[in-house]
């Protein structure tokens, strides 16, 4: 029985994941090679912040928790934090269906444990934060972090780090449901 419902979650759409998207809407890259931020109106960059940090462990589409690395792929803000110790955060819907198919696929999430994230995500519209996939991934500011760190180092532990300022302008600039892609 459970085997069948699992099949039933994972065939069925699940709210709030797929949002329509304007060829006017605002959106962002961040781009590990060349540890930038484009933020994009459609097919016309706005802006660009550089350099941007990212995890200690680097930048790849399936991340565990704990090994500081920033998961790759398209994302969404999810949730808005603009009291965190890092100044401003964006949270994102890390691990998404997509990484959590991938993860059951692989082998690292069993049966049980995608069925276990596809309920949570139906009954809370976000995806759960604590699978071994990991969560808590963002855009945010630097907070009281050395500013000199950060123009030399990948230093965060998994999230995308801008500067204070930079991140209050991006707040201003997207909203929930914003698209982010990290290459």
């Amino acid at each position: 029985m459970r085997k069948l419902l699992l099949f039933l979650l994972w065939m069925l759409p699940l709210g709030g994941l797929q949002a329509s998207s304007d060829d006017q809407d605002v959106w962002l890259l961040v781009d590990d090679e060349t540890a930038t931020l484009h933020v994009y109106r459609g097919e016309q960059e706005v802006e660009r912040f550089s350099p941007v940090s990212l995890g200690r462990g680097g930048a790849k589409r399936l991340r565990f928790d704990g090994d500081r690395a920033t998961p790759t792929g398209e994302f969404r803000i999810n949730w808005i934090n603009l009291d965190s110790r890092f100044n401003i955060f964006l949270g994102l819907d890390y691990p998404t269906l997509g990484h959590a198919r991938e993860a059951r696929d692989a082998g690292i999430l069993s049966d049980d444990q995608f069925y276990d994230y596809l309920s949570y995500y139906r009954r809370h519209g976000a995806p759960p934060q604590d699978t071994v996939l990991g969560g808590n991934i963002g855009i945010h500011g630097l907070g009281e972090s050395d500013p000199t760190v950060h123009r030399r180092f990948h230093w965060t532990d998994g999230c995308v780090a801008v500067t204070n300022k930079q991140i209050e302008r991006l707040v201003d600039l997207v909203e929930l449901g914003t698209k982010v892609i990290i290459r």
